[in-house]
């Protein structure tokens, strides 16, 4: 499979190029290409992470479709063979990294749930006690699993940096009865993630979910669902509060950036090939337990 930075279908409308994926749009359906590129403190790395795309979206694939008994989902297919025939020419670099699925109106929020302190977080829950506002107990250790998952939004930005917000301004953003209605299901999706991950040796803390309404006000999960790119994932048989964490995300990407002379608000510098793989490692190691 080869690497691919960016896709350039000149035939199709390219709905929008994200940190990640590229949408185009079908007219009445949207395909996403999971590209290899990969992003860390909210900004794009000028090198790519080979076959980083496709797996996320095997992993995607693979909660898609272990969740429709919670609510329904917008794939309809990671089959080439089973796209339009428009797509056909492309179906190189379509193949196990693509998703054509439903086209629904996105809700401009990340519905964000946290197990464990862990993060930003923990840098919050230091110094005020609090993670994203919400108070918590006292003498909680750094990444120590918290009472029960907490609900913690925020705003999406496709540059720039997400900003957490409160439940009430969420749900000034997207109404009250939905933003209720999603809070719910996005916790039951972690739990239902927390759970099948942990018999497979793997600790969720955290993640993140997107959600849209299709033209007949169903709302569905859409974009994609517990990945390394959405998710902080820890090697349950490590586990223990107080300690650093085996991780199965960009962990090694953002601490080789801390590590360096970078600002966070100019461009990214290079990345050593040593960082490079090691992050594909972890992202593999990832995909094989996830999907055992």
């Amino acid at each position: 499979m080869k690497t691919i930075l960016e896709t350039n279908f000149t035939d199709l409308k390219l709905f929008r190029r994200g940190k990640v994926r590229d949408v185009y749009d079908l007219d009445d359906k949207i395909l996403i290409v999971a590209s290899d590129r990969i992003s860390a403190f909210d900004y794009i790395m000028p090198q790519p992470v080979p076959g980083k795309g496709a797996i996320l979206s095997n992993i995607a694939v693979f909660w898609f479709n272990h969740t429709q008994h919670i609510l329904p989902n917008h794939l309809i297919s990671n089959n080439p063979d089973e796209y339009p025939d428009i797509l056909q020419k492309y179906k190189e670099d379509l193949q196990g990294r693509s998703m054509l699925v439903k086209k629904t109106n996105p809700f401009p929020v990340e519905f964000v749930v946290r197990g464990y302190v862990a993060g930003s977080a923990w840098k919050e829950y230091k110094t005020n006690g609090t993670i994203c506002g919400i108070t918590l107990p006292k003498g909680l250790k750094e990444f120590q699993q918290l009472p029960e998952p907490i609900f913690t939004p925020a705003t999406k930005a496709e540059s720039g940096h997400d900003e957490n917000i409160s439940f009430e301004e969420m749900c000034e953003i997207i109404g009250k009865e939905k933003g209720e209605y999603l809070r719910s299901k996005s916790i039951e999706l972690f739990n239902f993630g927390h759970q099948l991950l942990n018999e497979k040796g793997l600790i969720l803390a955290d993640t993140k979910f997107e959600f849209g309404e299709n033209d007949k006000g169903e709302i569905i999960l859409i974009d994609e669902a517990l990945t390394p790119d959405s998710s902080r994932f820890w090697l349950k048989s490590t586990y223990a509060p107080g300690i650093d964490q085996m991780n199965f995300d960009k962990q090694v990407l953002r601490d080789y950036l801390l590590s360096t002379d970078w600002d966070r608000n100019s461009p990214p510098p290079d990345l050593p090939d040593e960082i490079i793989m090691k992050t594909l490692a972890k992202y593999n190691e990832a995909l094989k337990m996830i999907i055992k």
